[in-house]
């Protein structure tokens, strides 16, 4: 059993878009990092895939030390003191594939592998369309099996968490000088022009006996405010990417400095084994066709199979545990 949602984002975009989310991931990862804690940038290369073609491969370590107490009670019992998670990015634009999982950490700088770690997984596939979300079927060559909880975000209505609300970065409120677009009004998706529709298609896996629902739908809670805040922010962030301001050679020496620059704001020492040293939960299934073919040096883990299991819908715990910005 797991909990899947397809989740259609309509954005104020065309396909250009892929400088904007560039530069939205690097821009965001080092506001919300800080020392121990933060995105720490472990792998960011070309990469060749024979189905999807040339794209960018990079793994990230998310620390999240300090957000352990402000799990729930029910939480807290099975997650350690000390972990990061584990992501794994594979960017062919307009599509793009990303995994998660935990890890936890023991003294500084071993690594270690947690019992029920294989026990979970985020799977996360993207695609963009010049549309406005009308493709339900968009992802049923990837998964044509896969039962889904079908869901619209809105950028502008939908609401984020009050802590990380900035009226700055509020398509409500913001207008951009170079572009003209802004300020978006209920039902801006039926008239604004250019538009497109970055479709996500979410599978959480918790397989643990008594806990499998409820963290399933507490994480897809998380992975959803994690998702709109970033998407907010890319569309009031367009001054500082779009047109002739930022090529894709440029945004990319601006995700490298980024990154060397929030790796030295979290400070994290390396571990003595490295995560590709550690090895996967093996699988009897292969992965996803949509999966990269080639090796996690170059291939994606089996962990990342899409499971078949119908979801269970029921309303997701409230709290959230993005990093707090004031800290």
């Amino acid at each position: 059993m797991c909990y899947v949602k397809l989740i259609h984002f309509v954005l104020g975009f065309a396909l250009q878009y892929r400088i904007g989310q560039l530069y939205m991931i690097s821009k965001h990862s080092h506001e919300q990092s800080d020392r121990g804690e933060g995105v720490e940038v472990v792998q960011n290369e070309p990469y060749e895939d024979p189905n999807h073609g040339n794209g960018q491969l990079t793994e990230k370590r998310v620390y999240l030390n300090r957000q352990v107490h402000k799990l729930p009670s029910w939480a807290r019992a099975v997650v350690p003191k000390i972990f990061y998670v584990t992501e794994k990015a594979w960017n062919y634009y307009p599509y793009t594939i990303t995994a998660r999982r935990i890890s936890c950490v023991k003294h500084t700088f071993l690594l270690l592998q947690c019992s029920f770690l294989p026990k979970f997984s985020i799977h996360i596939e993207t695609k963009y369309e010049d549309n406005k979300g009308s493709n339900d079927s968009i992802f049923d060559k990837e998964a044509k099996d896969l039962e889904r909880e079908v869901c619209f975000i809105d950028i502008a209505s939908d609401e984020i968490p009050e802590r990380y609300y900035k009226e700055s970065e509020d398509p409500k409120y913001f207008k951009s000088q170079k572009t003209g677009r802004g300020q978006l009004k209920e039902g801006w998706r039926e008239t604004h022009q250019p538009i497109m529709c970055s479709y996500k298609l979410v599978t959480v896996k918790f397989e643990v006996w008594g806990l499998q629902t409820r963290v399933e739908q507490f994480v897809h809670k998380v992975v959803r405010d994690i998702l709109l805040i970033g998407h907010r922010q890319a569309f009031a962030w367009v001054d500082e990417w779009y047109g002739e301001y930022m090529t894709m050679d440029e945004v990319r020496e601006f995700e490298r400095a980024t990154q060397e620059a929030t790796n030295k704001k979290i400070g994290i020492f390396p571990p003595a084994i490295s995560i590709s040293n550690i090895s996967m939960p093996s699988s009897t299934r292969s992965a996803p066709s949509s999966a990269p073919s080639t090796p996690l040096s170059t291939d994606a883990p089996d962990f990342l199979t899409v499971p078949k299991d119908r979801p269970r819908k029921k309303s997701a715990p409230e709290t959230l545990t993005l990093p707090d910005p004031s800290k």
